[in-house]
């Protein structure tokens, strides 16, 4: 087996994680390769192990087995440190500084220290400096630490559900500033969100989970193309099912709808429509069967991207 490849944003093999207290694999025999120069969607349904991944990559925690590698280091090492920001759900700052002093803990800790985008990310959001943290909004502490997070100039910005204490336009406003820095910056993004309409707007590249295993790893737009939704005589399915990978379907009297991944032509009397991306993230989430149905197809096409 190869190990990971150095020249990715993330890659992993063989890559599992078992917590202790409940015997359980929060990730196992997980393999896939996300390139650099994405902004890249993980998704996954609650207990996926969408955040066990992102707190391994961030290097707070470390695998069970298998490897993963951040940019080509180690996770939690001084080079990674030096590379990786990770902005996670509970945005741990300490309450009692003020918003200058948090900045400047930020610039004291990192050599690479961008101020002016620091500040600029506060200043928008109407956040006086002299406030204490803890006597913030939600989404003004978010606001905060996405300052810290971007100020440190990371080449990978790692985002675990971040945004889900913003309002609507704060939200839109915070992910037109992390496309800025993107395009700007090179900075390559992994976030996690349930908000998969807005993941489509922003992301070029998807890695999906499932009970603790990859199922999709690939190109946004390859996956949207690879797949279709069809409507048709329920008595069709058999026939559909052995020329295509059917990933999700629903039955309305004698008619079925079902979402596939197209191996060919589509033969039979079926109305072909193309989905949009969250309608095939979707599907996967919603697939009963164990893993995903195109798990190992998917996550090979990443891989090999």
């Amino acid at each position: 087996m190869t190990g990971p490849d150095a020249s990715a944003a993330l890659c992993a093999t063989g890559l599992g994680l078992r917590y202790r207290r409940r015997g359980e694999w929060a990730l196992r025999d997980c393999e896939f390769t996300v390139p650099r120069g994405r902004v890249t969607a993980l998704v996954g349904r609650n207990g996926a192990g969408k955040s066990t991944l992102l707190h391994l990559a961030g290097g707070l925690l470390r695998p069970g087995a298998g490897e993963l590698r951040v940019m080509g280091t180690v996770p939690g090492t001084a080079e990674s440190r030096a590379r990786v920001a990770l902005l996670t759900q509970d945005k741990p700052l300490y309450p009692r500084l003020t918003v200058a002093d948090t900045l400047l803990m930020g610039e004291k800790l990192n050599s690479t220290w961008d101020r002016a985008t620091a500040e600029r990310i506060v200043r928008e959001g109407g956040i006086p400096f002299r406030a204490r943290v803890g006597e913030l909004s939600p989404g003004r502490r978010t606001r905060v630490a996405l300052a810290l997070a971007l100020g440190k100039r990371p080449r990978l910005l790692l985002l675990d559900e971040p945004l889900a204490d913003l309002d609507p336009v704060a939200r839109g406003e915070i992910m037109a500033e992390l496309m800025v820095e993107a395009a700007e910056h090179a900075t390559d993004i992994v976030l996690s969100s349930h908000v998969l309409p807005e993941l489509e707007e922003t992301c070029d590249w998807v890695l999906v989970l499932r009970d603790g295993r990859v199922g999709v790893c690939e190109d946004a737009d390859a996956l949207r193309h690879s797949h279709a939704v069809l409507t048709g005589p329920a008595g069709q399915a058999d026939a559909l099912a052995a020329q295509h990978t059917v990933v999700h379907s629903r039955t309305a009297g004698r008619q079925l709808t079902t979402l596939i991944r197209q191996h060919g032509p589509v033969h039979g009397d079926w109305h072909v429509a193309r989905p949009a991306l969250a309608d095939v993230l979707v599907g996967y989430l919603r697939s009963g069967a164990p893993g995903f149905p195109a798990a190992a197809s998917a996550a090979r096409t990443g891989a090999a991207a």
